[in-house]
C-alpha cells in the first residue's frame, strides 16, 4: 500500500525521521547558467558526498525554457539515488546543495545555474507545504518525462491509475515543432553531440596512430612529419584526433602500458601546444586505465577504448573517476582472438545490442554518467566480411534499440578489410573510395562521429553526406 506523507507536525508524518534502510528515489537535474553540463555533473558529486548515492542517471535533454520565456536553454535531466533519508531531509540536503553552489532565486522559474527536484520516492505520496510527491509537473512536462523514461518507462505515478506508466504520458504528448535531442559533451571548444537532432553536423576524427604495426597506417607518422600531417586534417576539417600508442590489429605484439605512454603523450603535449589545435578535441585510443589517466593529465578529453572496458578491470572505474565523455566499443575477446568469436545464432543487431547494453549498464555501475557515453558498433572486431556490410545496412536498427536510443554512435569503417574484398583493392592505403561509400552509408545511418584515416578526402565526403541527409 503507498504510504502518503500529510502536511501533520509530527516527526513521522512530515518526513523528518530518518528511516532504516535505503530508499530509491528520483532527483530531476536542470541548469541553463554558466557551463550547464559542469553545473549537473558537480551537483551529482555533491549528492554523492552526502551519502545521496547517484546509482543511474538519464541522458541529458536540450530544451526550450517554459513559463518564462526570456531566458537561455536549459539542460535537463534525471538520476536515480539510493537513501537513508525521508523526503524532507531529502528535500533539504538538496536545497543545501544548490545554495553551495550558488543558486540564488530571484524569479520563480527563471534563470538557475542549479535545479534540484524530487520527482519520485519510492512508491510513496508526500503533501507537504513544502514538498508534493510525485512532483506535480511530471505529466505536463517533455524534459522531465524523457529523462524518467529513460530510467524507469513502466513506473506508476499515480497509485489510482496502476496501469498508466511513465512512457504512456509521455506517448501523449502532442507533438513540438522541433523534437528533443540529448547532449553529449566532448569538451568545450567543440560542439556538443546531439544525437537526436535532425540537423546535426557529423563530427570527422582523425586517427593518428603512433605504432610501428596498424594496419594501414603504422609507422608513417613520425615526429618529423607528426606536425605538418596534424595541419593537414585540421585543414581537412577534423574537430577530434584519435591518438593511439598500441595497435589492434589481429596478430599484433602488445607493447607495455610504459611504451604506449611514451608514444602518445607527447603527441597529445604536441597538438595541445599548437595556436592552429586549440580547438580540437583530443581522444586516447587505449583499453589501458594507466594509460587512459596519463593521456587525460595531458589534455585529452575522449578515453576510446575498444573494448568497453573488458580488457583491464579498472577501466571504467578510471573513467568514472576521471569523468571525461568515453567511447565503448563492440568487441569479444581481444584483438588477437576476436576474428574467431564472430558467430551470431541469435541474430548480429540483437546480439550487438544486447552485449553493448551489457557494457553500457556495467558503465553506469562504475559511476560513469549516462550523457558522457558515446557506443560504436565495432566494424571489424568480431565481425567478418558480410557481417560488416549487414551492419551498416542496418545501423539506424541498432541505435533505436531499446535502451540505446539517444546516446551518440561513432562508426570507424576506414581501410578496413571488409572494404578491400568488395572492391578488390589489397592495399589498405588505396581503399579512399571504398571507404567514402562506407562513411556516407555511416552518416546516413546516424552516424554522430566517423574515424577516418583520410581526413581530407572524408572531410568532403561528410559534408556532402551532411548536406543530402542533415537538412
Amino acid at each position: 500500500m503507498d504510504r502518503q506523507i500529510s502536511s501533520s507536525p509530527s516527526r513521522e508524518a512530515c518526513g523528518c525521521a530518518k528511516r532504516r534502510g535505503k530508499q530509491t528515489a528520483y532527483i530531476a537535474l536542470g541548469s541553463n547558467v554558466g557551463d550547464r553540463v559542469a553545473m549537473i555533473e558537480q551537483a551529482c558529486k555533491e549528492m554523492d558526498a552526502r551519502d545521496i548515492k547517484v546509482k543511474r542517471t538519464s541522458s541529458l535533454w536540450e530544451t526550450e525554457p517554459m513559463y518564462v520565456l526570456d531566458q537561455d536553454r536549459f539542460v535537463n535531466g534525471a538520476c536515480e539515488v539510493e537513501t537513508d533519508l525521508e523526503p524532507l531531509p531529502l528535500l533539504d540536503q538538496l536545497q543545501d546543495i544548490e545554495k553551495s553552489m550558488g543558486r540564488r532565486k530571484l524569479i520563480d522559474k527563471g534563470p538557475r545555474n542549479i535545479d534540484l527536484d524530487i520527482l519520485l520516492y519510492e512508491n510513496e505520496k508526500v503533501d507537504h507545504e513544502r514538498l508534493k510527491i510525485p512532483h506535480i509537473g511530471i505529466p505536463e512536462r517533455e524534459f522531465v518525462l524523457r529523462p524518467l523514461a529513460e530510467l524507469i518507462p513502466q513506473k506508476s505515478i499515480d497509485p489510482s491509475k496502476p496501469w498508466k506508466f511513465i512512457q504512456d504520458y509521455l506517448n501523449e504528448l502532442p507533438e513540438t515543432p522541433e523534437p528533443l535531442s540529448t547532449l553529449t559533451p566532448i569538451c568545450a571548444s567543440v560542439e556538443p553531440l546531439n544525437a537526436l537532432k535532425a540537423t546535426r553536423k557529423t563530427q570527422v576524427m582523425a586517427i593518428l596512430n603512433i605504432t610501428p604495426d596498424s594496419f594501414s597506417d603504422g609507422g608513417i607518422h613520425t615526429p618529423d612529419s607528426l606536425r605538418d600531417t596534424i595541419m593537414a586534417y585540421v585543414r581537412g576539417g577534423a574537430t577530434i584526433f584519435d591518438i593511439g600508442g598500441q595497435s589492434t590489429a589481429p596478430g599484433t605484439l602488445e607493447v607495455s602500458a610504459q611504451e604506449e605512454m611514451d608514444r602518445v603523450l607527447p603527441v597529445i603535449e604536441l597538438i595541445r601546444s599548437l595556436p592552429e589545435t586549440r580547438d580540437v578535441a583530443i581522444s586516447i585510443d587505449t583499453y589501458r586505465a594507466s594509460v587512459a589517466e596519463a593521456a587525460v593529465k595531458a589534455g585529452a578529453d575522449i578515453v576510446n577504448d575498444v573494448s568497453a572496458g573488458l580488457m583491464d578491470a579498472d577501466m571504467l572505474l578510471t573513467m568514472a573517476r576521471l569523468g571525461k565523455t568515453v567511447c565503448l566499443m563492440h568487441m569479444r575477446g581481444n584483438p588477437s582472438t576476436m576474428s574467431k568469436l564472430n558467430e551470431y545464432p541469435e541474430g548480429l543487431i540483437p546480439t550487438i545490442a544486447r552485449e553493448l547494453l551489457e557494457r553500457v549498464a556495467a558503465a553506469e555501475a562504475a559511476g560513469i554518467r549516462r550523457w558522457r557515453i558515446i557506443l560504436d558498433p565495432g566494424l571489424g572486431f568480431a565481425k567478418v566480411g558480410e557481417q560488416n556490410l549487414q551492419l551498416l545496412r542496418h545501423f539506424d536498427e541498432l541505435r533505436n534499440w531499446p535502451g540505446l536510443e539517444g546516446l551518440p554512435w561513432l562508426v570507424g569503417s576506414s581501410r578496413k578489410s571488409f572494404i578491400g574484398k568488395v572492391t578488390g583493392v589489397p592495399k589498405p592505403m588505396d581503399r579512399v573510395f571504398g571507404t567514402a561509400a562506407t562513411v556516407a552509408a555511416a552518416v546516413q545511418g546516424g552516424a554522430d562521429i566517423v574515424r577516418v584515416h583520410d581526413v581530407v578526402e572524408m572531410g568532403q565526403v561528410v559534408k556532402m553526406a551532411d548536406a543530402v541527409w542533415r537538412y
